[in-house]
Parts: C-alpha cells; structure tokens; sequence
C-alpha cells in the first residue's frame, strides 16, 4: 500500500465523519459503504457516552468536526510534504492513549498508520467505543489496512516502538518498562493564557471555549491565567457567562461544589460567578472548574518565568506575547502537524526501520 491510497483513506473517513458535526447528525449521499457503518457509528455515540459521562455528546460531535475538517486532501498533503516516506518494511509500533477527552489519541494513530507502520493501539477504558469503529471503516474503504491495526486490553507484545501519553506517575513506569524500545512518553501538561487587560469582548469569549469545550479535561484546556497586577476580573466574567448551564450537568456540579467546599474550609480567596472559581495559585494544573491565576509585572519577566517552565506547557493562548502563541478560542482545534509537546510523532514514525 502506497502513501497515496494511505491518504485516500484517511479522507474518505474524513467525508464519513463529516455527517457528525455540532449542528447535528445528517446523512449524506455517497458516502462509501455509509449504509453498514453511519448508524452504527451512531449508536457508538450513544455507547460512548453512556460509558463516561465526561462524553457529552455536544463534546464528542465537536471532536469529530474537528477531524472532518482536517482529513481532506489540502491539509493532509500540506502536512506530509516535508517527510520522505521510504519504509519497506513496515514495524508495529504501539500507542498507549489516554482518555480524557473524546479520540485524544488519533492523532498518533494516525501518524502511525500514515507512514506506512502497523499499530497496536492499546486504548484507556474511559474511551473505548469510538475509535475501533472508525478503524473498521478504514479496513473497509481501503482493504489494504486489514492486518495493520490491532487493538488489545491485556499487556502490549511484539512491538518495535511505543507512543505512551499519562501522568507524571504513569510516563515513570512507561519510562522503566519501555526503556529498551524507541519511544514518546507524554507526561502531564498545561495550558494557560497570558492576558492584558486590553483584549476585546470577542477575545474573552473566545476564551471561554479554551476553558470550558470538554469541562476542561484536556491538557489543550486554559486551566492558568496570568493578568496584570492591577487586573480586573469584571469583563472576563461577563464573558464566561454564556457557559454558564454547564453548572447544571451533575458531574461537573459536583466537582465545582466539592472544590468550592474545600477552598471554603481552607480560607482560601477565591472569585467565582457560580459555576467557575478563579484562584491565585502558582500551580498550573486547576481542578475541575476551576482556573489558577497569578499576576504578572513585566512582559519580559513572565516571557522568562514561562520558558524555564517550559516542559509543563502545551499551549500558550495569547495575542502578540509569544511566537507560537494559540489565538484565543483555538486550543482545541489543532491542525495536524500540531504535535502534542511539540514531539513530531511522523519524524518519529519515519526513523522506526
């Protein structure tokens, strides 16, 4: 099988997620073999959320837009240019995803499976429905991927190289038992954004998707603030206020009521608006609706402050402060050659020969 009909594929599973967006679920005609797969992938929807309550089917609808969008052929041949892809024999290369939000690992299946290598994937159980189905219909519009994709719950074997994303506590483990295998550990990470006090209604809105769009969960989520000494929070508020049902969902109720309880119990300060509580902390991992800030005197300072805490960061949602900076409301619309940590896991694939 050839790049070509590896890409061919990937964009006929883009036109088949295309019917799943946030507006809703419609079927299109000529969608191949739309007839054995739309409605079971739909009933996978309902499964998957039934399964973990984190999985909204608002959130799952607005991940698999977001992978409609980016599997067609432009931006799939604009990613890829810049590879030689030269396997003539194909490894497997394992993949240990995490579960936090909907399909978080199909970025790495599919860069695995795009140059050209066989991958086991072995999935979390908070994300289990989806992604064996979508692989199926791969099998299906491109036979060749048959005997390329493998799915396992029990202990990974016979594999060349691993892709593994968890905690700090996990990617120690990962770090030991994969020592003698090529190899991604992801670790914990944070996202945060850098604010003036000048940003627009439109901005801060925009903001509000980074900080709420999958109650928060991802490691692409704004869960730091870092604002001037003499910040005032009123705008920013007002601007959160549209998210402000997300309080009436009991998991995420029941977070900000714990959380709030023991902030209270603690004496800890806090502003909160009923269904989101700021905090100034130094940590930049915040619970479940909660967002950590700090204050901010010098540009240049926090510029410094940001690059020693580098390896902690994944994305910085800004306007002007840094290069590579996230427009705000973009954190969790990556393009495809957005890596996770900055780690390019195609370079990676490629050099597995």
């Amino acid at each position: 099988m050839d790049l070509q009909q590896r890409i061919n594929a990937f964009v006929k599973l883009g036109d088949f997620l295309s019917q799943f967006t946030k507006e809703g679920i419609k079927k299109k005609d000529n969608i191949p073999h739309n007839d054995l797969f739309f409605d079971g992938f739909n009933h996978q929807l309902k499964l998957a959320h039934e399964h973990n309550g984190w999985f909204k089917k608002e959130n799952i609808l607005f991940a698999l837009e977001g992978w409609s969008n980016q599997l067609n052929n432009k931006l799939i041949n604009q990613w890829l240019e810049k590879y030689q892809f030269k396997i003539e024999t194909p490894k497997t290369i394992a993949i240990i995803m995490a579960g936090n939000i909907p399909l978080v690992g199909f970025h790495d299946f599919l860069s695995v499976l795009i140059s050209g290598h066989h991958v086991l994937v072995k999935q979390s159980s908070n994300d289990k429905h989806l992604l064996p189905f979508l692989a199926k219909y791969l099998e299906h519009v491109e036979p060749e991927f048959k005997g390329r994709i493998q799915f396992t719950e029990t202990k990974l074997e016979k594999f060349d190289a691993v892709i593994a994303t968890g905690s700090d506590n996990t990617a120690r483990y990962f770090e030991y038992y994969f020592k003698g295998n090529p190899s991604i550990i992801r670790k914990n990470r944070n996202s945060l954004a850098v604010l003036t006090g000048n940003e627009s209604e439109d901005e801060l809105k925009a903001l509000s998707e980074d900080i709420f769009r999958y109650y928060g969960l991802g490691c692409r989520n704004v869960s730091k603030l870092f604002v001037p000494t003499d910040y005032n929070f009123d705008a920013f508020f007002k601007a959160m206020y549209d998210w402000n049902p997300i309080i009436h969902e009991n998991k995420y109720a029941n977070n900000y009521d714990y959380n709030k309880a023991v902030y209270l119990m603690s004496e800890f300060k806090m502003l909160e608006n009923g269904f989101l509580m700021l905090k100034e902390d130094e940590s930049y991992s915040s619970p479940i609706a909660t967002i950590f800030y700090e204050h901010y005197e010098s540009k240049e300072d926090l510029k410094e402050t940001l690059q020693e805490k580098n390896e902690q960061i994944q994305c910085i949602v800004s306007n002007g402060f840094v290069n590579d900076e996230i427009k705000f409301g973009q954190t969790q619309l990556p393009n495809l050659w957005d890596y996770a940590d900055g780690v390019d896991t195609i370079s990676f694939s490629l050099t597995i020969c």
